[in-house]
């Protein structure tokens, strides 16, 4: 029996209630920025970066044995005739002791490297990290090289946020101003997007205290809930112009736009909130704190783009009414003509566009997984500077040892085996019954020949000698945790993905009543999220461009999928809904196609363009994973908005004609009827 989920008055009932009380809305939002704002810089953040990999080696040795020591800066100093011990005394004691002292200086073979160790507090201000360097830095001269390690002092070196969402914003703006000819217009979708981040930030502050999130969180929820936020409020406020164009009055194109377009936007946010939900199922820690920030920060996007637009449109309304009729109607005819274009030939504009998707999403085949360090960054970056110099002097692997925990068997057989092991270039072990072994690999870090010593360790050296022995040993350490962590989303991936695709093809099938769109639509998104993949892994994993090569961060793939996934579901559901609603008034499925995507061309085109933005300014991070995500959510939108939704959409809509809406009989009568048109 068929129920209706959304009733169609809805939309309009809230615009309603929003008009009316238009000041009252937009004074709730003020009150809740402030409040949220104030109540979390009273309580503070309390966000925790949870690594745990369930089931995996590292993470055995982790729960049975405990981690490593708390944080630390690495004192990196080098001459080339020798590093003189005095100097290197006289500046460790000269350094301020911010959680104990410094550990005594260790020299390399050839003299001409040294370090130490300084122990700091976790949550160490950035002044007394700036006065540490200040101070170590202070004794360079006459031949002597002195660099600092840690991540304490890489936050020191990047200080404050970037220029990313101050750019981001200014470029939609820009592009709004372009598009509305009208400051006043142009600045209500990003307005609204303020709000509802703004609001977002001070919420997952406030989550942080219950549950574990992440502490780059918030820099994620900035780049989604800006480009996100804009984009759901453009789709409504360009649905609200299209009505101003045609006469209707303002009150009554607010309302219709809240009952199209704003069905649209919660749909589509909908999706996306299900994307991320996906992340659930890899049942990594770390990720479901992400998931349900993001959800958190999509959901008050949503909230914003229907309650706090329409109080700004009343409020500013004949204003605004006046700019739109001023610039005139949007030039729908030119995308009219494209579609016409398009639908003459359709084979040629399907085959060449998938396969520029085929070739960009090649490359993504041998992305390597892993985490960023030091050896990734850029050359010259003081903590690079220092990782370089401790492998020149102490060779390659000291930058990530592998740690060996043996309970019982014989300590002296396991020296003999790792001496014995190729790839390994020196260990160290100490304790009893339950000793730690320091193994230095002949490679760095982020090379594939460390993460395929860990392999053999685990797999053959050490369980020989376990039998031999009957000891046991853990093989853990920050590099083969990295490797865990990378095999553990690649194990779950599979599941990961086939729920997302899944659950967003039923929704798709409810709303348009098709078999064949929601099957075009997942096929689509996969395409243009692997392109965006291969993009990733050419620029950051090959170097192109002159990034670093190294690996791709772990997280960032599933990220990006469940992102993407989410956010292609906007364009897919604004261009097919008018498709859709075109052909149920005509039942001409050419024509649907071509008034489809001469009502939604330009708006698409526009939000794109302010993603694009949007995400690719924190390109201009100082965080790699920042950066990596700012550029593959950037890719992803650019393909699908004018690869997939100008070229393949079309063309595949045209090939399948009537067929497009088919729906067995059978099978519609038992769906639930979800209206997103009028």
């Amino acid at each position: 029996m068929n129920t209706t989920v959304v009733e169609r008055s809805s939309f309009e009932r809230l615009a309603g209630w929003s008009q009316r009380h238009r000041r009252v809305a937009v004074l709730l939002w003020i009150v809740v920025l402030a409040a949220i704002t104030f109540a979390s810089q009273a309580l503070g953040s309390a966000y925790e970066d949870d690594h745990a990999l369930p089931g995996t080696e590292s993470q055995q040795l982790q729960d049975r044995y405990g981690g490593q020591a708390g944080a630390s800066a690495q004192i990196v100093v080098r001459h080339e005739n020798g590093v003189p011990a005095d100097r290197v005394e006289r500046m460790l004691a000269q350094l301020p002791h911010l959680a104990g002292p410094p550990s005594p200086p260790r020299f390399s073979e050839d003299g001409r490297t040294a370090y130490a160790s300084v122990p700091l507090a976790e949550d160490i201000p950035v002044e007394d990290t700036r006065r540490l360097i200040d101070t170590a830095k202070a004794a360079e001269g006459d031949g002597l090289t002195v660099a600092l390690g840690g991540d304490a002092i890489r936050a020191a070196a990047e200080g404050g946020g970037g220029p990313a969402e101050g750019a981001g914003l200014l470029a939609s703006l820009v592009i709004l101003v372009f598009m509305f000819g009208s400051i006043l217009a142009a600045s209500l979708p990003v307005l609204t997007a303020v709000f509802a981040v703004g609001s977002s930030l001070g919420v997952i502050v406030l989550a942080s205290q219950v549950f574990t999130l992440p502490s780059y969180v918030p820099y994620l929820m900035m780049l989604v809930g800006l480009g996100v936020g804009i984009d759901y409020a453009l789709l409504i406020f360009s649905r609200y112009r299209t009505e101003i164009l045609r006469g209707v009055e303002r009150e009554q194109a607010t309302r219709t736009a809240l009952d199209t377009a704003g069905r649209s936007v919660l749909f589509a946010g909908l999706t996306v909130i299900i994307a991320l939900a996906g992340l659930l199922v890899l049942g990594l820690g770390s990720l479901r704190g992400v998931a349900l920030a993001v959800a958190m920060t999509v959901l008050l996007t949503m909230v914003a783009a229907v309650t706090l637009l329409p109080a700004l449109l009343t409020v500013f309304g004949r204003r605004i009414e006046r700019a739109v009729t001023k610039r005139g109607r949007a030039p729908g005819d030119r995308w009219r003509k494209w579609g016409a274009l398009v639908q003459r030939r359709p084979w040629a504009p399907l085959l060449l566009a998938v396969a520029v998707l085929g070739v960009l999403s090649l490359p993504a085949l041998g992305m390597r997984l892993g985490f960023a360090d030091a050896g990734t960054e850029s050359p010259e970056q003081p903590t690079r500077q220092a990782y370089d110099l401790l492998a020149e002097g102490f060779g390659p692997g000291f930058n990530g040892p592998l740690i060996v925990v043996a309970e019982g068997g014989d300590p002296a057989a396991l020296s003999r085996v790792l001496e014995d092991t190729p790839g390994v270039d020196t260990s160290t072990t100490t304790g009893g019954a339950v000793s730690t072994t320091l193994v230095f690999p002949e490679s760095g870090p982020q090379d594939e020949a460390t993460h395929e010593l860990v392999t053999r360790l685990r797999g053959e050296v050490l369980p020989a000698l376990e039998a031999r022995t009957g000891g046991e040993y853990l093989v853990g350490g920050s590099t083969a945790a990295a490797g865990d962590f990378a095999t553990a989303i690649a194990e779950r991936l599979p599941l990961f993905i086939g729920v997302v695709v899944l659950l967003s093809a039923l929704l798709l099938l409810v709303v348009f009543r098709s078999i064949l769109v929601p099957v075009k639509a997942a096929v689509l998104n996969l395409l243009s999220i692997g392109a965006s993949l291969g993009v990733i892994t050419l620029v950051f994993g090959e170097g192109w461009f002159g990034a670093q090569p190294g690996p791709i961060e772990a997280f960032v793939p599933v990220m990006i999928f469940a992102i993407v996934f989410g956010l292609s579901m906007d364009y897919e559901v604004f261009l097919v809904s008018r498709m859709h609603e075109e052909w149920r008034r005509s039942g001409d499925a050419a024509r649907a196609v071509r008034e489809g995507l001469a009502n939604t061309g330009g708006v698409i085109t526009a939000a794109a363009g302010i993603m694009i933005v949007v995400f690719g300014a924190f390109v201009l991070s100082a965080d790699r994973m920042l950066q990596q995500f700012g550029l593959g959510l950037a890719v992803a939108v650019l393909l699908d908005a004018v690869v997939i939704r100008c070229l393949i959409v079309p063309a595949v809509m045209r090939l399948f004609g009537a067929k497009a809406w088919w729906l067995p009989t059978w099978l519609d009568r038992r769906l639930p009827k979800v209206a997103l048109e009028r």
